[in-house]
């Protein structure tokens, strides 16, 4: 099974690479975790918000591989544990199926992105910062993939 993140941004600092990378490396070649980061659409001083978004949402679009279960990151999605993750996580890789995670710009996913998503998710009620997310992403999934190996790190 592979996990592909598409997130909007490029450019990350060292500190989210390396903690990206701490847990991604982690995961065995059978439960794969890809990044894939997509440029930002203009933000500059009169930029059109909706029209950065489109343009985000092209790319997001057209970088979901045929075939993949799509989850957005939304705050407006299902929250779950790490225990739900991990099931769905498990469900996901009995149905042979794999995953791309949507992960917005400063400005969230374009409404285009929700619609296709075929689950949406929510990682926190609160708002994080979109570099951080690629780390907490990184480290559920290793602790979902831990705890259906019966792996101690999940506690």
């Amino acid at each position: 099974m592979r996990v592909r993140i598409l997130a909007v941004g490029q450019k990350m600092p060292a500190w989210v690479e390396s903690g990206y990378q701490e847990y991604s490396k982690r995961l065995p070649a059978d439960f794969q975790l890809e990044l894939i980061e997509l440029a930002p659409g203009y933000r500059g001083k009169g930029a059109d918000i909706a029209r950065a978004m489109r343009s985000e949402g092209d790319a997001m679009l057209a970088a979901i591989g045929k075939n993949e279960r799509v989850i957005a990151l939304d705050v407006k999605g299902k929250p779950w544990s790490t225990e739900q993750l991990a099931s769905q996580a498990e469900d996901w890789r009995m149905a042979g199926a794999n995953v791309c995670l949507l992960v917005g710009g400063p400005d969230g996913l374009d409404p285009r992105c929700l619609q296709r998503a075929d689950q949406k998710w929510s990682l926190s009620a609160l708002t994080l910062p979109h570099p951080l997310v690629r780390i907490v992403l990184a480290e559920q999934i290793y602790r979902a993939w831990t705890l259906l190996q019966g792996h101690p790190y999940h506690k």
